[in-house]
């Protein structure tokens, strides 16, 4: 008997902790690098990983950087090989924590919330610092994220050769969406 309620509150215990993780493979992560007058430089990739423990606003996502598309693909190439080495560098990834994150405070309005942690994309770290994210429930249970952030080339050893520099811009916008289900 004894045994039994073991084995029962261990499964009622990995039940909880199972329902505070959401979690998608499927999340869009976009970055713009245009300045006007010239192509569009824009790339848009739909696979992105991220989870989030509702537990205590722990966020964390990670991209593949080949799986990056644009409309050209001599610009996806030269993306891979020329600034992003995504053969030496495959994946960007971020860790953070959402400020006074409370699931049980979304419903179906988006709320504003604020995030720290780190980026790291070319082998580079920064410290990212009050950014600011769009958060809510939906009707499914599922969970939105959204947000926008500007990156400096810079920051990550990016160098940019003075025969396109006029082309590219050394500040990136990159957006993103996750929709997160339970774990």
């Amino acid at each position: 008997m004894k045994n039994l309620i073991q084995i029962f509150l261990l499964l009622i215990t990995l039940s909880i902790t199972a329902q505070s993780k959401y979690f998608t493979k499927t999340g869009n992560v976009t970055f713009e690098a245009s300045v006007p007058s010239f192509e569009e430089v824009k790339a848009v990739n739909k696979n992105t990983t991220a989870i989030i423990n509702t537990e205590n606003g722990e966020f964390a996502a990670l991209v593949l950087v080949k799986g990056f598309r644009f409309k050209n693909a001599l610009m996806e190439e030269h993306f891979n090989e020329n600034y992003a080495d995504s053969d030496d560098y495959p994946k960007a990834t971020f860790k953070g924590e959402i400020s006074s994150f409370a699931i049980d405070d979304l419903n179906g309005s988006n709320q504003q919330k604020k995030y720290n942690g780190t980026m790291t994309f070319h082998g580079k770290t920064k410290s990212l610092s009050d950014e600011a994210l769009s958060i809510s429930k939906n009707a499914d249970g599922s969970l939105k994220i959204t947000g926008n952030l500007k990156l400096n080339v810079a920051d990550f050893d990016i160098e940019i050769p003075k025969i396109v520099s006029n082309k590219l811009s050394r500040e990136v916008d990159v957006s993103f969406e996750f929709v997160l289900n339970k774990k």
